[in-house]
């Protein structure tokens, strides 16, 4: 599926910006202006999960049959939405050890490379590993570039609005995943990736959460973002066994058509 978007000044040049990204199971493409206003919207939903090598031809195609992703940018801005990843504190992160934190989660090849993403502000570091030939390819074809994990946005933005506030868990909704982040008193409790497969899939994992952390769910706040609207089977499963459920409220720029929650990570670019 593809989502275009278009305006009358999103003639590419060097004064727009370039927000891309990238999951195994899609890729989503973004030019914004200078004034961050959003001038040109693509989305490729892939029908299964791709392999690297998979995800970079798609990746290519797309970026040279589209006009409007043609160099040059001001910037070019690279997100990773993978499970990939784990949290650490600051306080305990060592660069020689990044290995080290994400193997007790996920299968480390001897090829893979390492990233981390440091949240100063809140004393986080997000360890994940980027796709090493996207990152080849993308310094080929732009130059310099900056690559991030959708999990550190996330987290920055919700940590720099919720500082001082009761336990909420925040729910960052992909079509076949969801993040789940939970947040007292202005610090992490816990951050974490599920994979569903149905509606009853979602609300188990959901549940499993509350349970483990003894939260009530008729009395800590939910908010939602990503890919969830009240007409659809998640969301009335939520409803049925959690009292307080809102979508975020941050006043985005519409890219489409999309509802103000939707499209939540490429949005907190601009």
């Amino acid at each position: 599926m593809t989502s275009p978007l278009t305006t009358s000044n999103s003639k590419t040049n060097q004064t727009n910006r370039l927000s891309v990204q990238i999951s195994l199971t899609g890729l989503s493409f973004l030019v914004s202006s200078q004034n961050r206003e959003p001038l040109f919207y693509y989305e490729k939903e892939l029908d299964r999960a791709y392999t690297p090598e998979e995800l970079l031809l798609e990746c290519d195609e797309i970026l040279r049959g589209q006009n409007e992703l043609h160099p040059p940018f001001s910037s070019v801005q690279l997100v990773y939405s993978t499970d990939t990843y784990c949290t650490v504190p600051l306080s305990l992160f060592d660069e020689n050890k990044a290995s080290e934190y994400l193997k007790f989660n996920t299968k480390i090849l001897g090829n893979d490379y390492i990233a981390h993403d440091t949240l100063e502000n809140h004393g986080i570091v997000v360890v994940y590993i980027p796709l090493i030939n996207i990152n080849n390819y993308f310094f080929e074809r732009f130059g310099g570039f900056e690559y991030y994990h959708a999990t550190s946005l996330l987290l920055d933005r919700i940590l720099n609005k919720e500082r001082h506030t009761l336990q909420k868990v925040f729910l960052h909704v992909k079509n076949n995943e969801f993040d789940c982040i939970v947040i007292k008193n202005g610090a992490l409790q816990l951050c974490n990736t599920y994979s569903y497969q149905t509606p009853e899939d979602f609300i188990y994992y959901v549940l499993f959460c509350f349970e483990q952390l003894k939260m009530n769910p008729d009395s800590v706040d939910v908010i939602l973002c990503g890919d969830i609207r009240k007409n659809d089977e998640k969301f009335d499963f939520l409803y049925t066994y959690i009292r307080n459920i809102s979508f975020v409220s941050h006043d985005f720029p519409r890219i489409g058509e999309e509802e103000n929650h939707e499209k939540y990570i490429l949005k907190s670019q601009l």
